[in-house]
C-alpha cells in the first residue's frame, strides 16, 4: 500500500542546516560573492584599505544601497516602508495618568519584508527553471565524449560555470572518412554567450562538409556572425578537420590559445591564429597543418582552464598546465582529460567557478 509522501519538517531541516559541516565555509563564500557582486572594485579596494571594525558597517551600508536600487520601483518601495516600519515601532507609557500608547509596528514591517523575500525567491526559482531547460537543451547538442574515429582516442567536455555556458565542443563526422572537432569561447558567460554558442554551431554544422578550405569557412562564419551576431560580440574558435587513414591534422584558429602537443614528455605549441570571429570585417584567415605519430596527442582548451582560480583568488595559470601535462605522457585521451580535470579541481578547492571549461584531447593511435 502506497503512502503520501509528507513534507520534510521545518525543525528537523533546519536543525540539519546548522549541523551542517559546510555551513560556516558556505557563509564565508557567500559573503564574499555577495560583495563582488554589488560592489564594483573601487569600493571593493577601499573596503580591504579598512580596519576591520568599520569595513563591517560601510560594507553593510554599500550593500544595502546596491540592493534597493536594484529592486523593481514597487518593491524598493516596500523595502524602504518595511524598514520604517521596524525602526518606527515604539511604546510611551505614562504611569500615573494610566496612559500607554502601543505604536509596535515591527511584525507589520517583519510580514512585509517577508513579502518582498517571497517575490524575488519566485523570480529566481522561475528564471532557473528556465535556465535549466536550456541547460538541458545544450547537453542534448553535445556530441558523445569518446567520439569514434579509427586511428584516433578524442575525448571531449565542457564544463559550465553557470547554468548554461558559453563554450562550444563539437564533433562532426563530414564524410566516410573526414571528421571535424571544434572549440569555441564567446565572450562572456551565462544566455547570452550561450545563445551565441548555439548560433555558431548550428552555422559550422550547415557549412563545415561544404568547404574544403578552414580559411574560406572562417571568412564564412565570420561574415554570418558578423551580420547576425550582437554588437561588440565576438568568439575564439579552433577548428580542425582529422582523417581515419592519416596522423595529419588541417586546423584554423581564430583568436583562441595555440593548440598543444604532447609527445615525448614535451609540449609544442603551435602557432597562433588570426583574430576571434566578429572581431574584423575582412580578418586573414589562414589554415594550418600538422602531423601526429601513434603516441602523440593534441590538447585544446579554453580560457576557464588556465583561468580557474582558488579561493584564494589565484589563477590556475599557463605555468601549472605546462608543467603538468608532460607527466601525462603515455595514457590514453580520456585518462589525459580526466586527470587534467581532477589537478584542476584539486587546485581551485571550495571556490566557484568565474568561467566555463572546456577541454579538447586527441591521440594518434594509428591505424
Amino acid at each position: 500500500m502506497k503512502t503520501a509522501t509528507s513534507e520534510p519538517k521545518l525543525t528537523q531541516t533546519l536543525l540539519r542546516d546548522v549541523r551542517g559541516s559546510d555551513f560556516k565555509r558556505t557563509l564565508r563564500r557567500d559573503w564574499s560573492e555577495l560583495k563582488e557582486f554589488y560592489l564594483d572594485q573601487a569600493r571593493q579596494e577601499r573596503l580591504r584599505q579598512m580596519g576591520k571594525f568599520q569595513r563591517f558597517f560601510v560594507a553593510g551600508w554599500w550593500l544595502l544601497k546596491s540592493l534597493l536600487f536594484k529592486l523593481t520601483p514597487a518593491r524598493r518601495l516596500l523595502l524602504a516602508l518595511s524598514f520604517l516600519l521596524v525602526l518606527a515601532a515604539h511604546t510611551i507609557t505614562f504611569e500615573e495618568s494610566q496612559i500607554i500608547i502601543n505604536n509596535d509596528t515591527k511584525m507589520l514591517g517583519f510580514l512585509v519584508l517577508v513579502f518582498i523575500l517571497m517575490l524575488e525567491l519566485k523570480d529566481k526559482l522561475l528564471a532557473q527553471s528556465e535556465l535549466a531547460a536550456g541547460r538541458s537543451v545544450q547537453r542534448a547538442l553535445m556530441p558523445k565524449q569518446n567520439p569514434n574515429v579509427p586511428g584516433w582516442e578524442l575525448w571531449l567536455t565542457t564544463i559550465p560555470a553557470n547554468e548554461v555556458g558559453g563554450d562550444l565542443v563539437d564533433y562532426l563526422e563530414l564524410d566516410a572518412n573526414r571528421f571535424g572537432v571544434a572549440l569555441g569561447d564567446v565572450a562572456g558567460k551565462g544566455l547570452k554567450a550561450a545563445l551565441l554558442m548555439v548560433k555558431l554551431q548550428a552555422t559550422l554544422r550547415a557549412l563545415a562538409a561544404d568547404y574544403n578550405s578552414l580559411a574560406e569557412l572562417g571568412k564564412k562564419l565570420n561574415t554570418i556572425l558578423r551580420r547576425d551576431g550582437l554588437p561588440e560580440s565576438f568568439i575564439s574558435l579552433v577548428y580542425l578537420e582529422l582523417q581515419s587513414d592519416s596522423g595529419e591534422v588541417r586546423w584554423l584558429n581564430a583568436g583562441h590559445m595555440p593548440p598543444l602537443i604532447l609527445r615525448n614528455y614535451k609540449l609544442t605549441e603551435l602557432p597562433q591564429g588570426a583574430a576571434a570571429l566578429g572581431v574584423l570585417a575582412e580578418p586573414a584567415f589562414v589554415e594550418q597543418q600538422t602531423e601526429l605519430q601513434p603516441g602523440e596527442a593534441l590538447v585544446l582548451y579554453s580560457d576557464g582552464l588556465i583561468e580557474a582560480r582558488n579561493e584564494a583568488g589565484e589563477f590556475f595559470g599557463e605555468q601549472r598546465l605546462t608543467d603538468f601535462l608532460p607527466t601525462l605522457t603515455g595514457l590514453t585521451s580520456t585518462e589525459i582529460g580526466v586527470r587534467l580535470l581532477a589537478e584542476i579541481a584539486r587546485f581551485v578547492g571550495e571556490a566557484r567557478p568565474h568561467d566555463d571549461l572546456s577541454l579538447v584531447v586527441l591521440k594518434r593511435v594509428g591505424a
